[in-house]
């Protein structure tokens, strides 16, 4: 059975995982965000009672 042999797709895992690893991410995570976060105070949300009808 040939899915049982990890030759070829153990090298292929691997070297994908490293050209992500290396190359692809420090790219993608140099990009400034262009939205940064904010600091808003925060507020609770304000929240009125149910009235149940058969209360």
């Amino acid at each position: 059975m040939p899915q049982l042999n990890p030759a070829p797709w153990l090298f292929i895992m691997i070297i994908t995982w490293l050209t992500f690893s290396l190359i692809i991410q420090p790219k993608i995570l140099s990009f400034v965000s262009m939205n940064p976060p904010s600091n808003k105070p925060l507020t609770p949300p304000t929240t009125t009672p149910w009235t149940w009808p058969w209360t």
